[in-house]
């Protein structure tokens, strides 16, 4: 006789095997490369971490006080050309120190990432008091350089230059809440998992940006980051 149909809210009898299978297949998780290393570190979710540097916070009128919000792990790229994404007129850049997790919620590599923001959807929801995903966790939303191995730096300076022009340069000791104090306060929330990245935060001069841009990112000590924004996406 066959085994009967189980529910995933049954308890399974020892040995049982189930007959369900998957109604579609999941995509491979985006795998990034590391600095020196022929592994890959493949992308769970991407924590990200908003008013972490208190002139930033200030810029966008905000009070100085971390707030945390997430982007799907379909995010990360590194991409050297990324499209102009659709539905915006707004699109801003962000350059930030991202963590990368192993076991038990350790940080095991880490390196430049850029944060890129359709402020215009943002700027509406926040005036609805609506969530921001529209704004911020788009397809090519996360851009990373090549990780480097460790727990990486706790001070030196994070910079972003568009067409050779510096726009954005601050001092990674002028975070809130630094990168060990950042990981124990996700911790209170939610259980931090093996390919978990969390981008930690900008500093001040954030700005806009327009096809045929360049855009150049650098934090001490790491591997630099470059790309270049295409036209509009179709």
């Amino acid at each position: 006789m066959d085994k009967p149909f189980r529910s995933s809210t049954d308890t399974p009898q020892a040995g049982y095997v189930s007959p369900m299978t998957d109604l579609t297949d999941l995509p491979a998780p985006v795998r990034l490369t590391i600095n020196g290393d022929d592994r890959s570190f493949p992308v769970g979710r991407i924590f990200c971490i908003g008013r972490n540097y208190a002139a930033h916070a200030a810029e966008m009128g905000s009070a100085p006080e971390p707030i945390f919000f997430m982007k799907p792990g379909s995010a990360a790229t590194q991409a050297v050309e990324i499209a102009y994404p659709g539905q915006t007129e707004d699109l801003h850049h962000e350059i930030e120190l991202v963590l990368a997790l192993g076991k038990d919620g350790e940080i095991i590599a880490c390196g430049a990432g850029v944060d890129l923001t359709r402020r215009d959807l943002q700027a509406r929801m926040k005036s609805k008091g609506a969530p921001w995903e529209i704004g911020k966790g788009f397809d090519n939303s996360a851009i990373l350089a090549p990780l480097q191995i460790g727990n990486g730096p706790r001070e030196g300076y994070i910079k972003l230059s568009v067409n050779g022009q510096e726009r954005q340069s601050g001092r990674l000791e002028d975070m809130i809440l630094p990168p060990d104090d950042m990981v124990a306060a996700l911790r209170q929330y939610f259980d931090l998992l093996p390919g978990d990245l969390i981008f930690t935060g900008t500093p001040a001069g954030v700005g806009a940006l327009q096809p045929g841009d360049i855009v150049e990112g650098e934090i001490e000590g790491l591997p630099k980051l470059r790309f270049q924004i295409k036209e509009r996406a179709q």
